[in-house]
């Protein structure tokens, strides 16, 4: 087995290393390639996803990603590279997990993971802008294939981990040309699945009961933007971005990345929670590499850890461990 791994910007470059850590141990044959990408590698370059990191990433099959810096304005020749990766790869579903951890700002009950079609919507970056400037029109783009797909990733996840609903989630009372194509090839894709139940919520409403009662989910269904928005959303509940997973699947290649972004403004102190790349990587374990028991060895390694109060500084505030010292507790606990 082969893994390339992509730091990245910010804390990118100290989760990513404690993860490495995690990896070595639990599976030591595996080979570790390095690639760059990101904000910091563009403006050295001015290429933000070289041709040798999608290379490298083909060839292992298996990426790790630790973060990107993305500005909030437009740079000329500037792309997410993650998203570019992610389209590259054609890693068609995001999946988004949040469970209960034993942190204090975690509630418990909560049990839900965000299944995010991951290659349309607006994402698409088709952007025009007329009128000097003043007008800006993007695209929104939904399609049966890629609707088919994710349904289908959804009702087998539920399915395979003995979940009994999914909610699917879309905006077809205003937008009935696209999510509401969204929501009827989901229904369709359902119907193959008759012992798992099937509800939907508009985003707005879906929102609102992921802020008030988000034990209510099981299964989240949606298209690309929502899934966005609402897995942050619930990566609250679970004790915060530091302690979010994600894995973008697709038929070759999978890719795990933490929600979170870089953090600029804590990058380098060595005080970054690492805890969402951990368990991003214990995700690829488990669905890309099909070795479930050691993936349950790195979850309880984490869970053990913050059961014992060893909490990182996002957590436990000027009194927390470093980055390092987490991945050494980590790694003790995994013997």
């Amino acid at each position: 087995m082969k893994l390339c791994v992509i730091e990245g910007d910010g804390i990118g470059r100290e989760v990513v290393p404690a993860a490495v850590r995690v990896l070595r141990q639990v599976i030591p044959d595996l080979e570790f390639v390095s690639a760059e990408a990101g904000w910091d590698r563009f403006q050295l370059t001015g290429e933000a996803l070289p041709e040798e990191t999608v290379a490298r990433a083909k060839d292992a099959g298996a990426v790790l990603f630790g973060a990107c810096s993305s500005p909030s304005y437009q740079v000329e020749g500037y792309a997410s590279p993650i998203v570019s990766l992610r389209k590259r790869m054609e890693t068609f579903a995001n999946l988004r997990p949040t469970r209960f951890l034993p942190v204090p700002t975690a509630r418990e009950g909560v049990n839900l993971v965000v299944v995010r079609e991951n290659t349309e919507d607006l994402y698409v970056g088709d952007e025009q802008t007329a009128d000097a400037g003043d007008t800006g029109t993007a695209t929104k783009r939904i399609t049966r294939r890629a609707t088919e797909r994710i349904a289908h990733t959804a009702f087998r996840l539920a399915r395979n981990e003995k979940r009994r609903l999914v909610t699917i989630v879309h905006k077809g009372n205003v937008l009935p040309q696209t999510d509401g194509l969204f929501r009827r090839v989901a229904y369709e894709v359902a119907s193959a699945y008759r012992d798992i139940e099937t509800d939907e919520l508009l985003v707005d409403t879906a929102a609102y009961w992921m802020v008030k009662e988000p034990a209510r989910f099981d299964v989240v269904l949606t298209p690309n933007l929502y899934g966005d928005i609402l897995s942050d959303m619930a990566a609250a509940w679970g004790g915060g971005l530091g302690l979010a997973p994600a894995l973008n699947i697709g038929a070759e290649v999978a890719i795990a990345e933490p929600i979170h972004g870089s953090a600029p403004d804590i990058a380098g102190q060595g005080i970054a929670n690492p805890t969402a790349v951990i368990l991003s990587a214990a995700m690829l374990v488990r669905h890309h590499w099909n070795l479930p028991e050691i993936a349950d060895r790195i979850d309880a390694a984490v869970n053990a850890a913050l059961s014992k109060g060893d909490y990182t500084a996002d957590i436990l505030g000027a009194n927390g461990m470093s980055t390092d010292q987490f991945a050494d507790v980590i790694c003790e606990q995994l013997g």
